[in-house]
């Protein structure tokens, strides 16, 4: 689905500057300074419009969230939503994170998460998933020892591409759920996608890996 433009969205998006990361490559190392108190720190990686790092912000008070979305259109609903449920504990930022460790240190984050990334189904795509060991490599660097990543999806082949692909990079499962809202888990905060998709009666996958070297 493409994109409305905004014009307006650069003035929206400084106007809340205390939601978006200005200068985010200038934090590396450095991120707990953009929060009130040092908290463990958390990471989503394509935070969409927003609903999930809003929620969990708001669930987890005692945890640092950050967001990444690359879509400056999508951005603007992302700062909304964080805006609205009026929490400190939630920045966003908005950049093409092509390499992690650009952007953070090496151990700086203690969880990261994947919320329906793109599968890339062909298989000579099969390199721009964010599971993918090209991008395992990063996690492993910018996460702390025994740092986590969850993954959720709707999609069954990146899921089990996935696990594959953990297990051979050496990182430990330790949650695989086939039918994630089969289990009412109360900590789990749903994505617009997830939403969606589960109205619809499809299956959520969801998968928890621990960065042991």
């Amino acid at each position: 689905m493409r994109n409305r433009n905004k014009p307006w969205a650069d003035d929206f998006l400084k106007e809340n500057n205390h939601i978006l990361a200005e200068e985010p490559f200038s934090n590396k190392g450095n991120w707990q300074q953009s929060f009130s108190k040092k908290q463990p720190l958390h990471l989503e990686i394509g935070a969409g419009k927003g609903q999930f790092i809003a929620g969990m912000a708001e669930k987890f008070p005692d945890v640092n969230f950050l967001g990444i979305e690359r879509v400056k259109t999508v951005m603007v609903g992302a700062v909304k939503k964080v805006k609205t449920a009026e929490v400190e504990n939630a920045v966003l930022i908005n950049e093409d994170a092509k390499d992690l460790r650009d952007m953070f240190g090496t151990d700086e984050i203690d969880h990261i998460y994947l919320n329906f990334s793109d599968p890339w189904p062909k298989k000579r795509h099969h390199k721009r998933r964010l599971t993918h060991e090209i991008f395992l490599e990063q996690y492993r660097d910018v996460l702390k020892p025994d740092g986590r990543i969850t993954l959720k999806t709707d999609n069954r082949s990146l899921f089990e591409y996935s696990l594959s692909s953990f297990s051979k990079f050496g990182m430990t499962l330790e949650d695989v759920t086939l039918d994630l809202h089969e289990l009412e888990d109360e900590s789990n905060v749903m994505t617009e996608y997830e939403q969606k998709f589960s109205a619809k009666g499809q299956p959520i996958y969801r998968c928890e890996v621990i960065n042991r070297i």
